[in-house]
């Protein structure tokens, strides 16, 4: 009986054990892990809201090219409209019934006249076909054109669900691990590097917006994801980037890291995140929930893909 007893009490104490919540450290592991996929998720849906603007684009284009479309119809349909009055009324007119009809008297300027008429009765029924077409054409795009846009809104709100979610997760993760959901962030102090030309206008810019929170999605003024604030930095400058990091990429000169300099961009995580370089093995970026804007070293915890100089 006493065994049992004993047993029993055995098992009861290692009861929590098998139920033990992570330690900070594996929470950590989990935060850095699940924010680099979210970095993945967020740049798919900054690259969705770009087609988004492509497509309303589309359609504002073709809803102002519809009106005068209609106009050119109405008024060749008026014109077809009217050969049709004529030859109801008058019969069907063409060479052989001048030839028939009266004398033979100025034969040739009758058989001109009535060619140019047919001429131009020619162009008039080309005319009707051909805006006719494009009308329709237009109608067809534009109904196309709107359907697209509808399934790329509901796919936009099914990312922005689905980020929302994760973000929720990594606010109990990150309460469990540190206390708080965010880090305090605080603006630079130190000396900003002296850089020359449109670069020098990026790289500063880039400095004044350490210590700003990261909001996926957003491009300022005082939130940033990663591609936003790159886009930012370089938009300071003069110069129009992408509000996504992997076609900012196919917007640089690629460059081997021995030939970077200030303003160039660094990727990271298969084109899913990017950073401004700012010289001294550093780059400022907007990393993902949680942590704010900041001077960090280039090798930040995930690989490099690439590195690439704005033209401008």
């Amino acid at each position: 009986m006493v065994v049992a007893v004993t047993a029993f009490a055995i098992t009861l104490s290692a009861a929590p054990a098998a139920h033990a919540s992570p330690s900070v450290s594996d929470l950590t592991k989990q935060i850095e892990k699940q924010s680099q996929q979210l970095e993945v998720v967020v740049e798919s849906y900054n690259g969705m809201n770009v087609n988004i603007k492509k497509t309303q684009g589309d359609l504002t284009k073709l809803e102002a090219s519809l009106a005068p479309a209609k106009a050119a119809l109405a008024s060749a349909s008026g014109r077809v409209g009217t050969i049709a009055t004529t030859a109801y009324q008058q019969g069907r007119i063409g060479p052989m019934t001048a030839l028939i009809d009266g004398n033979s008297d100025n034969l040739m300027d009758k058989m001109s006249f009535l060619d140019l008429i047919q001429t131009s009765n020619r162009h008039d029924i080309d005319t009707f076909t051909q805006t006719t077409q494009t009308y329709a054409e237009r109608q067809t795009a534009l109904k196309a054109t709107k359907a697209k846009q509808a399934a790329q809104l509901k796919e936009l709100s099914a990312r922005k669900k689905k980020i929302q979610n994760e973000i929720k997760d990594l606010k109990g993760k990150r309460t469990a691990a540190y206390g708080s959901p965010t880090e305090k962030g605080s603006s630079y102090s130190g000396k900003v590097p002296s850089v020359s030309g449109s670069a020098g206008v990026a790289v500063r810019f880039a400095y004044s917006q350490v210590g700003d929170s990261y909001g996926f999605g957003d491009a300022g003024p005082s939130s940033w994801d990663c591609s936003g604030l790159t886009m930012g930095a370089w938009n300071a400058a003069g110069v129009s980037l992408t509000h996504q990091a992997s076609a900012q990429w196919n917007e640089v000169a690629h460059i081997s890291r021995s030939d970077l300099k200030p303003g160039d961009l660094v990727f990271y995580n298969s084109l899913a995140h990017v950073g401004i370089y700012v010289g001294g093995n550093q780059i400022i970026d907007a990393p993902t929930y949680g942590k704010p804007v900041d001077v960090r070293s280039i090798n930040r915890g995930m690989p490099i893909d690439g590195y690439g100089r704005v033209r401008g």
